[in-house]
């Protein structure tokens, strides 16, 4: 098997030329409504860029006033085609995009790989956008970073919320949810049930259903762990496929949100 994970859906999701895709999310990132914020974790949607690019982009323009100092990005995202039991990690050396390679951080997943939810799966990665998509706005914003890549199956949010604890690092240590609001309904209905979905998520109660975000699972242990250091969210973006390139008859939910750390100085 080789170590090297190649690109599933460039072309499909986003770009597949090297110019094209630069441009493309360097234009979205410019685009991007400015938040004054430094966040330790984000949640940004998963869809093709047409559709949920801007919202993406919106989470990661936060990150360029602290870029220089994030040196690992720990991504987590849901499983869409294959079936996996606790968090899977890879077995490869890196990710290739159109943009280049992403070398993974070995040394993190040694650090977890002791935990009884963390297994190894390639076959979990090699179709799974989830995690792709959001490498070539890391790769636009960050300028040297290793990335821990989790592919999350079926587990507790107790079960996610050790691994972030295990990885939680400081400010070198990104993390990034990447999860899908709701799915198919139709505008106002999705209006209502993201809304509801988001509120939760700044109220941090858990867990968040799987009809409600796909990634529900990993976003329900950010929860946990958010609760654990004070990290308090902030709404960014929240809009859905019905707003940016879709119909309104059946919408697909994103939202981008940041939490960030309580400053030291304030108490």
């Amino acid at each position: 098997m080789s170590a090297i994970r190649t690109p599933a859906v460039a072309g499909l999701f986003y770009p597949a030329d090297p110019r094209q895709l630069a441009h493309d999310v360097q234009q979205m990132l410019s685009m991007a409504r400015p938040h004054d914020l430094i966040p330790k974790a984000l949640i940004v949607p998963h869809a093709g860029y047409v559709y949920s690019g801007p919202i993406a982009a919106t989470a990661y323009s936060t990150l360029q006033l602290i870029s220089a100092r994030i040196r690992r990005v720990v991504l987590l995202g849901p499983t869409h085609r294959v079936a996996v039991r606790g968090l899977a990690l890879p077995g490869v050396e890196a990710f290739d995009t159109p943009l280049g390679r992403v070398m993974l951080d070995k040394a993190a997943a040694s650090s977890i790989a002791h935990l009884p939810q963390v297994t190894v799966s390639a076959q979990a990665h090699i179709l799974e956008h989830s995690l792709e998509v959001q490498l070539p706005f890391l790769q636009s914003v960050l300028p040297d970073f290793t990335l821990l890549p989790l592919a999350v199956g079926m587990a507790t949010p107790e079960e996610v919320a050790e691994v972030l604890e295990a990885l939680w690092g400081g400010e070198e240590t990104l993390i990034v949810i990447s999860s899908d609001l709701s799915h198919y309904l139709p505008y106002a209905a999705a209006q209502r049930v993201d809304n509801d979905t988001v509120q939760a998520i700044l109220k941090l109660r858990q867990p968040i259903e799987h009809d409600h975000a796909c990634g529900g699972t990993p976003i329900s242990g950010l929860i946990v762990a958010a609760r654990r250091h004070r990290l308090t969210p902030h709404l960014l973006d929240l809009r859905n496929s019905g707003d940016t390139a879709g119909s309104h008859d059946r919408v697909v939910g994103y939202a981008a949100l940041a939490f960030t750390e309580e400053m030291k100085h304030e108490h």
